[in-house]
């Protein structure tokens, strides 16, 4: 998949759904798109093109009035919450043009969380956004990290997240150490809610744990089950559980944490990557975000300075894998085959390649 494209036809996080109250539009840049997303009165919340459809004023930097319609700030265009223009203020003697509407996006609330799919909205039906139900269950305590700003595509944010071997020595010291680079992984594929899926599962007996993470869970030495699932273009998950050896899968024993990250592209080369760690002990979970900032300030170091070596000619330049790179690699030729849409099965997908 070249690097600086990304993955049209498929749901992305936009925000949390708390991030958009009611009357108060919010403009956005994703997919190399300008967005609004608009709360109406009514509490809906719905997605737009951010451009009035006169002389392309970003709608989000307008009111709405009184009477629940949303004023362009340039020309006071008016429009409703279904996108249609239905008040011209220089000229209500006369007909609102019938093109006088806004583009609507297929919007979703699930779980919490606000997504969108930018591309052919008549193919949204053919994929669900995968569940994350740990955010709303009331047995989780999630912490919600702010959104963070990657000037990467969001390619490298999967495949950084698919392959934990970077633990040493990008993140040696806190959860990482050469060990655990030396877990063997099985690699399972399966289609979930319409998309192909990669997921990646590390079992590891008598496993000595970094200092961060016995701190964490109480248990020096463990036996671990650990997973990585790019669940869709636009979010992957993370689930590690840990036990005395010997009491893996006894519930009472067991210990560990959930991790959604979403990758959302705002262009080629940049994306918008959250974080949401969710434990079944509220003091688990403050302990891991106390930690974590350092660990995606890391995350995002690494995947700037990646990006920019794209910029050169490849001059001979080739990559060269190892055994840990199956699962990205497998990766990559999924989403370029969604892209292509050659796929038949999951989302048939467009590309939009950066200007």
């Amino acid at each position: 998949m070249p690097i600086n494209t990304f993955v049209e036809n498929a749901w992305y996080v936009a925000g949390r759904a708390q991030d958009f109250p009611v009357n108060e539009p919010k403009g956005l840049r994703l997919c190399n798109r300008p967005v609004l997303l608009w709360r109406t009165g009514e509490g809906k919340l719905t997605a737009f093109d951010d451009r009035c459809v006169h002389k392309r004023m970003p709608l989000s930097e307008g009111r709405v009035l009184s009477d629940g319609v949303l004023e362009c700030p340039y020309h006071g265009f008016c429009y409703d919450g279904a996108g249609n223009c239905v008040r011209i203020p220089s000229q209500l003697d006369l007909p609102i043009p019938t093109r006088a509407k806004l583009r609507p996006f297929p919007l979703l609330e699930q779980d919490g969380l606000a997504w969108v799919w930018l591309g052919d909205p008549a193919k949204s039906s053919t994929a669900v956004p995968p569940p994350t139900p740990e955010l709303s269950g009331a047995e989780w305590h999630t912490h919600m990290f702010d959104p963070v700003h990657v000037p990467a595509n969001y390619l490298l944010m999967i495949e950084n997240l698919l392959d934990i071997t970077h633990f040493y020595p990008l993140h040696d010291g806190n959860i990482g150490d050469i060990e655990q680079s030396k877990i063997p992984f099985e690699l399972v594929e399966e289609t979930l809610s319409g998309v192909q899926t990669v997921k990646t599962i590390r079992r590891a007996q008598n496993y000595r744990q970094p200092p961060f993470m016995a701190e964490w869970f109480g248990y020096p030495e463990v036996d671990r089950w650990h997973t990585h699932h790019m669940m869709g273009p636009g979010l992957t998950r993370v689930e590690l559980r840990c036990a005395p050896p010997g009491k893996l899968g006894v519930a009472a024993e067991e210990r560990g944490y959930v991790i959604h990250h979403s990758h959302t592209p705002i262009d080629g080369t940049n994306h918008t990557w959250r974080l949401w760690v969710s434990t079944r002990s509220e003091k688990l979970t403050a302990a891991i975000a106390e930690n974590f900032p350092t660990v995606m300030e890391e995350d995002r170091w690494a995947l700037e300075l990646q990006q920019k070596n794209f910029e050169y000619p490849e001059d001979g330049y080739h990559e060269v894998y190892l055994r840990s790179d199956k699962a990205l690699l497998r990766c990559r030729k999924i989403l370029e085959e969604m892209e292509r849409g050659n796929r038949g099965q999951a989302v048939p997908v467009a590309v939009h390649k950066a200007a």
